[in-house]
């Protein structure tokens, strides 16, 4: 194999994770990729959309740049654009329409909905508050959210939540339409939260899942396969802490997922969260950015502790380059919020503003919702319009 099939075989490869929402497949298996290949560090993809009108370009746009960008020999990427030919929007109108028809889908997971993974190296750095408090904001600003509690172990995320109903199961309606879970849902705002775990299939929050990585894995894969999400905007996924059997299920399951890492100040908790970095790098996850939790304490008077030490989040956003999207202050409320199933993203407190600080920026600048609007698979039958170069 050459190099620059090398190069074109690793760039398709991520590139698979990156979705038309509206036909519900990713760009590459539809035939959009007309080339992709890297020379002198620079990226070359060209991308045939289906019209010109339609503004999941602008989406498109932005996950190619953020996938491709994450290869570590590209240092720049350079998109082209052309338009599918009569013919070729045909052959992906049909690949479309078969995929819907006669085969199921890979998961209940929508593909306009953007998944966000929220990992760490180790337990104890607060990975649950942070999604818990995030998956909070973001349906408060009238999204629908989800939230699947993939530290099946370690599930926390129903008291924190503060929900505490049984899941119960939606059923069949043909032999075709097998029997889904129903998630538990939880008002918040203008928005909606969808709670999927563990901890609400157990008879008490005490109860010892016994399971080995296997059974994990295959817990995490029957909750995106057969629980009936509906229609969420995006969805959170709590993963367990460490680079085992869950996280290369999911990273499978769901290409279009990215990572937000979650760290402390500390130096320690520092160095372990690059593992988790490094495992998404290898498995063609990108990385949305970093959360630093558990940063200065500030007491009334206004004096600043850092009880586990300063600079952690920092250096690990620049080691993993990626952002670090805000510092978490330590404040008992977070705790307190968490126990009694009041998110202090809902609160207030210095703690919940930065919380609403990360969400606006995720939904306005890194990871905005997929506007659907004016687009519809029709659009392939209207006249082509020529595209603008770029």
């Amino acid at each position: 194999m050459s190099e620059q099939s090398a190069d074109e075989s690793e760039v398709l490869t991520i590139l698979r994770g990156v979705m038309d929402p509206e036909l519900g497949d990713n760009i590459v298996d539809l035939g959009m990729v007309r080339s992709a290949y890297i020379e002198d560090g620079t990226a070359h993809v060209t991308i045939a959309l289906t019209t010109a009108g339609c503004p999941l370009r602008a989406t498109i746009k932005r996950d190619c740049e953020t996938r491709v960008s994450s290869l570590p020999e590209v240092s720049q990427v350079q998109l082209h654009w052309d338009e599918l030919t009569a013919d070729e929007r045909t052959r992906v109108m049909e690949r479309a329409r078969a995929n819907a028809r006669e085969t199921a889908a890979p998961t209940q997971i929508p593909a306009r909905a953007r998944v966000i993974s929220v990992a760490s190296g180790k337990g104890g750095v607060g990975k649950s508050s942070v999604t818990v408090n995030l998956a909070t904001a973001l349906a408060s600003k009238g999204f629908t959210v989800g939230v699947l509690d993939a530290d099946i172990w370690g599930f926390s995320i129903p008291r924190m939540l503060g929900v505490d109903s049984r899941l119960s199961a939606r059923p069949a309606g043909s032999d075709e339409d097998r029997g889904k879970i129903v998630p538990d849902e939880k008002k918040e705002g203008a928005g909606l939260l969808k709670v999927v775990s563990t901890g609400l299939m157990v008879e008490t929050e005490e109860t010892a899942l016994m399971w080995r990585g296997l059974m994990l894995a295959k817990a995490v894969e029957q909750f995106l396969h057969d629980v009936d999400w509906g229609e969420v905007d995006y969805l959170l996924i709590d993963m367990p802490p460490g680079t085992g059997d869950v996280q290369m299920a999911l990273a499978r399951l769901l290409p279009q997922a990215e990572m937000l890492v979650v760290t402390t100040p500390a130096v320690s908790a520092q160095k372990v969260a690059v593992r988790v970095a490094d495992m998404a790098r290898r498995s063609h996850m990108p990385i949305l950015g970093v959360i630093e939790n558990m940063s200065a304490f500030t007491t009334p008077d206004g004096a600043s502790w850092p009880l586990f030490g300063e600079g952690g989040g920092e250096r690990l956003a620049e080691e993993i380059g990626a952002p670090l999207l805000g510092s978490i202050p330590l404040e008992p409320a977070v705790s307190t919020g968490g126990d009694t199933g009041q998110p202090v993203a809902s609160s207030g407190g210095r703690a919940g503003e930065i919380f609403h600080e990360v969400a606006d920026r995720i939904v306005n600048e890194i990871l905005p919702p997929i506007n659907m609007a004016d687009c519809s698979a029709s659009s392939m039958t209207e006249v082509p319009v020529a595209l603008p170069s770029e």
